[in-house]
């Protein structure tokens, strides 16, 4: 992978947000929950739909905290419109294990 100056880091807009509602997404190609995401007061509710079906139900998700990049242009899947991307890393198998912060922070907090 090549390098990236920090200034280009600097443009990767990354927040805590909290999941305030959670759905299945039967009709996505791939298995996928919808998320809508409260990221405080500068950001707004936004959302998401990720495919993190292996790990997570979506009544499990609500409260959660999660951490998404909220500069990307917004994005169709299917008939849902996708505005935020939720970041988490593949296990050995592959599925997707949310990245979150390891303390309680406020959301909207900025990851530097």
């Amino acid at each position: 992978m090549s390098e990236i100056s920090f200034d280009d880091f600097l443009k990767v807009d990354v927040r805590v947000g909290q999941v305030v509602k959670a759905e299945p997404y039967p009709e996505a190609r791939k298995p996928a929950i919808k998320l809508w995401i409260d990221f405080g007061a500068e950001i707004g509710e936004k959302r998401s739909s990720a495919q993190i079906t292996a790990h997570y139900t979506p009544e499990a998700l609500v409260g959660r905290k999660v951490m998404a990049v909220v500069n990307f242009p917004p994005r169709q899947i299917g008939k849902f419109m996708s505005e935020v991307l939720v970041l988490g890393f593949s296990d050995d198998a592959g599925d997707i294990v949310l990245a979150v912060p390891d303390k309680d922070i406020p959301i909207g907090g900025r990851l530097h």
